[in-house]
Order: structure tokens, then C-alpha cells, then sequence
């Protein structure tokens, strides 16, 4: 399992594995792929320098690479309590009402967070600039909200890091080539978190041919074994881009604060998910559970905008993942979450990756002949 892209990042595999872990992502590096660590989780910058720190200190030499969450267009924004007053008290009503309906408890005073600010575009520049530190050493930027912004691209190409972007349609990745992005992540309807609309086995090769052979796509969305990575590749993608796998790994359950979230995705199936606007406001795919279908209710409102629905249901969240209830889950994770059925660790999971690619290449060439 090799194409350019091992060569390019000094990689053994062409896995490339986004987590909010720092833990996974560390993990995924020693074992020969591309662990990349989310950022959008941290409010501040200080604390995402000292975990950089410890990916340093923590991945062997590896490479690694950083996601962030930053629209093209620089957008007029405020503070978390600027915002908060531009939230309808209906809905502050509703998010109320439904978690004492669900049973989920006032967190005790003085615990908690306030609403995750990573989806603030100057929150997202700062992570940047941190990446940038020369102490630290990426060798990948990925943006989940597509094109980065003109400067941030040559930023880091001028540092040396390549720019990667998430696409869902094929119109989508031209656009993010034209405009400098170095790869694009094509990322199917069966992803968890942020996405499209076109499933993987139409996107992938859809934008594979959209953008030609000089750039690197990743296959992205349903690949949680060797046998979808074989797919990928043979689609045309140079690698994978995987997540939602590394949600049931032994080293995620250290930055995991909910007490039921492993029984809840190994009971799952693979239609056990709903692609809603009511974790961030933007179309995400997340687990089924009261919680998602209590905002189907007719007494539901309709989800904010960007960054305003996260800031309504950060509080939510931190109440939800508390109780610890199994049944009532907010949590972002694609349909391959019915493949999910025990907690491994990283080294273990990768390992399965690459022996079940390597069936699935000698079964096709014995199909070949």
C-alpha cells in the first residue's frame, strides 16, 4: 500500500487519520500513517502550543498534520457573548426543555465550557499561526470548511506544509485547485461530521477526474477497512482520509467525556445516523439518539447559522456527555459506525487496515487472473 503520497510526507501508508485526539493522532503517526489533529476544540491558543508540544515530543519523529475550521471568506464576527445575544430565546427555551425532558441534569456550578470558538474564523487563523511555530513540525494543513483563505494557503506553503481541503462535489474541488490547494479530501455522504450529499463511490472518482492526475485526492467518507481502502484506491484516490474508526480506540477514550458514548456506537448499525444542521448548523452527520430526534419534533425550532448553533448547544453538550446516558449522544461519527463493535488500540486497528487491504489486493488479482 504505497502511491506519491508516502513518498511526499515520509509516510509508510497513505492513511491519513483526522482525530480531535491528540492521543490517536500521535498513535496513527508511529504506526506508519498520518495521524491529524482537529483544533476546532480548542478555545485557546496557548493550550493547542502545548499540545503541539506533545505531539512533538510524541510521535517518534513522525510527521503529523493539524485540521482547522476556516470559511475562504473572512466573516464579521464577536466574542462568544457578543453572539450569544443574536440567539432567539425560543430556542434557548427549546434545548432547555428537552434535556430535562431526556432527564439530563444542570451541570454543578462552575463546570463546563462555553461554547467551542474554533469555528470563529480568528480562532482558526490563531491555530494556524501556532502550526506555523518553527518549534512545531506539520507537515499537512487541512481545512474542513474547504478553501482557506488566499494568505493562509501561501502561509503555510511557504513554510513548507501542504493544503488540503474537504470537497463534496466535483465543482467544489476544481475550485479549491484554482484557487492553491495542494489536495483535495473528497469526502462522500456517508462521512461523519461536515458533509455532501454525493456518496464515495460516485464522488471519488467523480473528483478524481475533475482535478487530473497532479493532484492528490483522498478517498473519505465509509472507509473504516482495508477492503474500503482498496476501494478508494482503485477509484482513483492516491490515500484515505479516515475519522470516524479512531472514535473507538483505546487512546480516544482519554479525551472521551462521555460515560456511555462506547456502548452507544457498539450497539449502532450502519443506519443508526442522521445528517442534521444541529451540532454546528452546517450539515453533519451524527449518531441517532434522543437527542437528534427530539430536534425533529414539531416543537423544534430550526438550527442557526454558524457559529451560533454551536454556541446554543455547547452547554447542551456538556450536560449530555455528564449524564452519560447511551441513549442521548451528540456526538459526530458516519455510517461506518456499524463496524465499530469494540474498542482496539490505534496499532491494533491499523494493523487490520493494511493486512485486510492486502486480502483484498490478492482476491482482486485472483479475480483478475
Amino acid at each position: 500500500m504505497r502511491t506519491q503520497l508516502c513518498d511526499e510526507f515520509g509516510i509508510e501508508y497513505p492513511i491519513f487519520a483526522f482525530t480531535p485526539s491528540e492521543h490517536v493522532a500521535a498513535a496513527v503517526s508511529r504506526a506508519g500513517g498520518l495521524g491529524v489533529l482537529g483544533c476546532v476544540r480548542f478555545n485557546d491558543a496557548e493550550e493547542l502550543d502545548k499540545v503541539l508540544d506533545w505531539m512533538d515530543d510524541n510521535t517518534d519523529g513522525k510527521p503529523y498534520g493539524v485540521d482547522v475550521v476556516m470559511p475562504m471568506k473572512v466573516p464579521t464576527e464577536g466574542t462568544s457573548t457578543d453572539l450569544s445575544t443574536y440567539i432567539p430565546e425560543e430556542h434557548i427555551s427549546f434545548v432547555e426543555r428537552t434535556l430535562q425532558q431526556l432527564g439530563i441534569p444542570p451541570l454543578p456550578e462552575g463546570e463546563g465550557r462555553e461554547g467551542v470558538l474554533g469555528w470563529l474564523h480568528s480562532m482558526a487563523r490563531s491555530h494556524v499561526d501556532v502550526a506555523l511555530q518553527e518549534k512545531h513540525r506539520p507537515v499537512l494543513i487541512a481545512n474542513a470548511l474547504g478553501t482557506p483563505p488566499t494568505d493562509v494557503i501561501e502561509q503555510c506553503q511557504a513554510a513548507g506544509l501542504k493544503v488540503a481541503a474537504l470537497a463534496g462535489a466535483p465543482s467544489h474541488a476544481v475550485s479549491h485547485v484554482a484557487n492553491g490547494v495542494d489536495i483535495i479530501i473528497a469526502q462522500g455522504y456517508e462521512a461523519g461530521g461536515h458533509t455532501g450529499e454525493i456518496a464515495s463511490m460516485v464522488l471519488t472518482p467523480d473528483i478524481v477526474d475533475a482535478v487530473g492526475p497532479d493532484v492528490p485526492v483522498l478517498g473519505a467518507g465509509g472507509i473504516g477497512s482495508g477492503r474500503q481502502i482498496a476501494a478508494s484506491l482503485a477509484l482513483g484516490a492516491q490515500g484515505v482520509w479516515t475519522g470516524s474508526i479512531w472514535l473507538g480506540t483505546q487512546e480516544y477514550q482519554q479525551l472521551n467525556s462521555h460515560a456511555g458514548w462506547v456502548d452507544a456506537f457498539q450497539k449502532a448499525t450502519s443506519s443508526d445516523t442522521v445528517r442534521t444542521r444541529i451540532y454546528t448548523g452546517k450539515p453533519a452527520r451524527l449518531l441517532k439518539s434522543k437527542w437528534t430526534e427530539a430536534w425533529n419534533e414539531a416543537d423544534a425550532p430550526t438550527p442557526l447559522p454558524m457559529p451560533l448553533q454551536n454556541l446554543l448547544v455547547a452547554d447542551a453538550h456538556n450536560r449530555i456527555n455528564a449524564a452519560g446516558d447511551p441513549e442521548v449522544v451528540s456526538m459526530p461519527v458516519g455510517q461506518i459506525v456499524g463496524r465499530m463493535n469494540a474498542v482496539r488500540p490505534v496499532a491494533e486497528v491499523m494493523a487490520s487496515l493494511i493486512d485486510e487491504f492486502n486480502d483484498a489486493v490478492k482476491r482482486i488479482n485472483d479475480v483478475a487472473g
